[in-house]
């Protein structure tokens, strides 16, 4: 009985700890994301354009993540956001990189 315990708490912890990573990756994903849309949208915006990678740090920052790096290329913005994690107690970094930019037009239907 003992060892049928044991397993079902290692199992439980481990679900817990992958659980917490997925979370931790996703947070990375999404503030990367949306940091290269705001980068893109400052960069070809002719409305109001801005520079991209203050658009990108303050919309990383917005969302919990560190801005890793910012580059333009072209008129995309490339991003890599992390987040930090405490996975199982062990301190860890998500980390996740977007690019955003307007439509390449040889794609479009």
């Amino acid at each position: 009985m003992v060892g049928v315990i044991g397993v079902l708490l290692a199992i439980t912890l481990g679900l817990s700890g992958l659980m917490g990573a997925e979370g931790a990756a996703g947070r990375a994903r999404t503030a990367a994301d949306m940091a290269a849309l705001a980068g893109a949208t400052a960069l070809n915006s002719i409305v109001a354009p801005g520079d991209p990678c203050a658009a990108v740090q303050r919309l990383a920052s917005a969302n919990g993540a560190t801005l890793d790096s910012c580059r333009v290329e072209g008129g995309d913005v490339v991003v890599g956001a992390s987040v930090d994690a405490n996975i199982l107690g062990v301190p860890r970094q998500a980390r996740a990189r977007a690019r955003a930019g307007p439509a390449d037009a040889s794609l479009a239907p």
